[in-house]
């Protein structure tokens, strides 16, 4: 499997260009603030034809590029009902004092194609094969994307912002839960073998098995001991 990301715009926020192969159909993860020409940059370098969007929730730093990418190539966006709101309207995502600060200078909207992801439904896009696990907390409509392992290739979870390396996504904006954040670690990420790559929606790639051992939000959805105050990382 092929990988490409690059962290776009003011929040760094991770974007990914998924396929089975260099010069062959992707999906693009999360195409935030300022992603487009990092995009079309990637697709020219490495001679992808993008099929799908898709995107791990609805906040601003996510989306914020879907509608120039979409409509660029006339491709569809899947996201979660529970934040599909988010893409006309981010604002409300954010609470109303952060998003007028935020929203002043960005324009945002639905693209013509809007699908919508539903938990545990396996996507069959550009000869990839992509579980959906819906993972409330940090907002409600998160949800992760998962690869099957694949001979000597080991499995990848595109976390969105509910694992980071080390923490998890900030859980103080409109619909973000902290206990929800906990049981959906639970129930998404400690199923998963040791040997899972994590691409995050901010910061660098880690493991399960890392995370297992060192994250203390992880170790908490365990039981295993008693985490810090959820962090402000993320949108």
């Amino acid at each position: 499997m092929f990988v490409a990301g690059f962290p776009a715009g003011a929040w760094g926020t991770n974007c990914y260009l998924v396929a089975p192969a260099a010069g062959e159909e992707c999906v693009i993860v999360d195409p935030g603030h300022e992603a487009t020409q990092g995009v079309e940059d990637l697709i020219r370098e490495h001679r992808l034809k993008p099929v799908a969007v898709l995107l791990t929730h609805g906040h601003i730093d996510h989306i914020a590029s879907v509608v120039p990418v979409c409509g660029a190539k006339g491709i569809p966006a899947w996201i979660h009902p529970e934040d599909r709101y988010m893409m006309a309207d981010p604002a409300r995502g954010l609470g109303r004092s952060l998003g007028q600060q935020i929203m002043g200078s960005i324009t945002v909207g639905e693209p013509d194609d809007v699908r919508e992801l539903t938990d545990r439904s396996v996507l069959e896009l550009a000869g990839l094969s992509l579980t959906v696990d819906h993972a409330p907390g940090h907002t409600k409509g998160s949800v992760t994307f998962r690869t099957p392992s694949q001979d000597d290739i080991p499995p990848v979870l595109f976390s969105g912002d509910l694992l980071f390396a080390g923490s998890v996504g900030r859980t103080d904006l409109p619909g973000g839960d902290g206990e929800a954040i906990l049981r959906s670690l639970a129930r998404v990420c400690l199923p998963l073998d040791d040997s899972t790559v994590v691409l995050s929606g901010h910061g660098g790639q880690t493991t399960i098995g890392r995370e297992r051992a060192t994250n203390p939000y992880l170790q908490q959805a365990a039981g295993a001991l008693d985490a810090p105050a959820f962090p402000r990382r993320g949108m």
